[in-house]
C-alpha cells in the first residue's frame, strides 16, 4: 500500500495587539514607519502612501478605496472591517496580519509576499495574487469571486468554510495548497501549473458550488 502523505496545514501566529497608541491618518505619510498605533473610524481613499510601513498596529472601520499601498509593509498587523471598493497594493509584505469581516472590490496584490496570513469572513470581488509569493496562508468564511494565482508560488494554503467562484492557476507552482473544504465553481490553468504531490489534486473531488448569504 502506497503511503499516505500528508497536506501540511498554514502556520498562523496569534498574537495580541495590546497598548497601542490612538493613530492619527491625518498624519501617515508615504515611505515613512508606524508602530504600535491604533486607527479607529478612518479614510484613507485615494491618498499615496507607496512605500510605508506599519507594524503592530491595528486598524478598524478603515475606507481605502483607491488608497496607494504599493510596495507597503505590514507586520503584525490587524484589520478589523476594511471596505475599499479598489485596494491597490501590489508588490507589498504582509507578514502575521489578520483581516477580518471585510470587504473588497478590486484587490491588487501581484508580486506581493505573503506569510503568515488570515482572512476571516471576508468578501472579495477580484483577487489578483498574480506572480505572488504565499507562505501559510489561511481563507476562513470568504467569498471570493475571482482568485488569480497565475504563476504564483504558495506553500501551506488552505481554505476554510470559503467558496471561490473561478480560480486561475496558469503557472501557479503549489505544495501543500489544500482545496478539500473549498467550494469551487470553476478552476483554469490547472495543466499549466506545478503542483507537489502534498497538494491534493484531484479536483472531481473539490466540494460543488453552492450559493452563500452575506450579511
Amino acid at each position: 500500500m502506497a503511503k499516505k502523505i500528508a497536506t501540511a496545514a498554514p502556520v498562523i501566529d496569534a498574537r495580541q495587539l495590546e497598548n497601542l497608541a490612538d493613530g492619527d491618518t491625518a498624519a501617515l505619510r508615504a515611505h515613512e514607519s508606524y508602530d504600535g498605533q491604533r486607527f479607529l473610524a478612518s479614510d484613507l481613499s485615494e491618498e499615496d502612501l507607496s512605500g510605508i510601513s506599519f507594524s503592530e498596529c491595528e486598524f478598524s472601520e478603515l475606507e481605502a478605496n483607491s488608497t496607494d499601498f504599493r510596495a507597503a509593509t505590514f507586520v503584525e498587523t490587524r484589520f478589523d472591517k476594511l471596505n475599499a471598493p479598489i485596494f491597490t497594493a501590489p508588490r507589498s509584505q504582509f507578514r502575521d496580519v489578520s483581516i477580518e469581516g471585510s470587504r473588497l472590490g478590486s484587490a491588487e496584490f501581484y508580486e506581493s509576499t505573503w506569510k503568515s496570513v488570515r482572512f476571516t469572513h471576508c468578501r472579495i470581488g477580484y483577487l489578483n495574487l498574480r506572480g505572488a509569493h504565499l507562505q501559510d496562508v489561511l481563507f476562513d468564511d470568504c467569498l471570493i469571486d475571482e482568485l488569480d494565482l497565475g504563476a504564483a508560488t504558495a506553500n501551506r494554503v488552505s481554505f476554510t468554510s470559503t467558496q471561490v467562484n473561478t480560480l486561475d492557476l496558469t503557472r501557479a507552482k503549489l505544495t501543500n495548497f489544500d482545496l478539500r473544504s473549498l467550494e469551487l465553481r470553476h478552476v483554469t490553468g490547472v495543466e499549466h501549473s506545478r503542483v507537489r504531490r502534498s497538494t491534493p489534486t484531484n479536483w472531481q473531488n473539490l466540494r460543488p458550488f453552492s450559493p452563500l448569504i452575506w450579511g
